[in-house]
């Protein structure tokens, strides 16, 4: 009995040593979840005036969205007033990063050129619009992504302030029927994630 009793003992210890790093190797394995979403804490919109041939005819100017927290996650993002004047034609460029992660997006959509794109609506491009877009940027396959492409504000606009709202798309179908419209309203349709979407205030001179 006291034979049986040892070995059953240790029979019971082997096993539990056994269940143990069995758990911990499988936890070693277990893949770690990515978040397919970029986090943006800083827009930058620069804006050249330029004439039909795209040559500048005065100094950028420069309009931020900022939040520590993230555009899409914090509460208190400061975002800056674009002023445009009325008849004038524009090179328009943008730059994203992170600052928690001191990391430049813009480079990730460069490099991923084919999984992003911008799209520009709100009441600036929409229904009534006073602005323009037409993008001057493509990736490998001849879509469009929306980092670099040119605005036009309208000769005499009905109004002169509006919302321009900039949406950044994440593995959308770029083949989808309308994807290549940069006032496409309803792109959630061409489906991806939505890395941004904010909206800037504008008004015309």
């Amino acid at each position: 009995m006291k034979i049986n009793s040892t070995i059953k003992t240790t029979f019971k210890a082997f096993f539990f040593v056994a269940i143990l790093g069995f758990n911990a190797a499988c936890n070693s394995e277990d893949p770690t979840l990515e978040n397919e979403e970029e986090l943006i804490t800083d827009v930058t919109l620069k804006f050249t005036e330029v004439d039909e041939a795209g040559v500048a005819l005065a100094s950028t100017f420069e309009v931020t969205a900022i939040d520590s927290e993230g555009l899409e996650v914090g509460g208190s993002p400061t975002i800056g007033t674009i002023n445009l004047t009325a008849g004038t034609r524009y090179l328009v460029e943008i730059e994203l990063f992170n600052s928690i992660e001191n990391e430049d997006i813009t480079e990730e959509i460069v490099e991923e050129d084919d999984e992003h794109q911008f799209y520009f609506l709100g009441s600036a491009f929409v229904d009534t619009p006073i602005l323009t877009y037409v993008y001057d940027d493509a990736d490998g396959n001849g879509n469009p992504i929306g980092l670099r492409g040119f605005i036009r504000v309208a000769e005499a606009p009905i109004v002169n302030n509006a919302m321009f709202r900039l949406v950044l798309r994440h593995d959308l179908n770029k083949a989808f029927n309308g994807a290549n419209n940069p006032n496409f309203v309803d792109f959630v349709n061409a489906g991806g994630e939505t890395d941004l979407d904010i909206m800037f205030p504008v008004f015309v001179n």
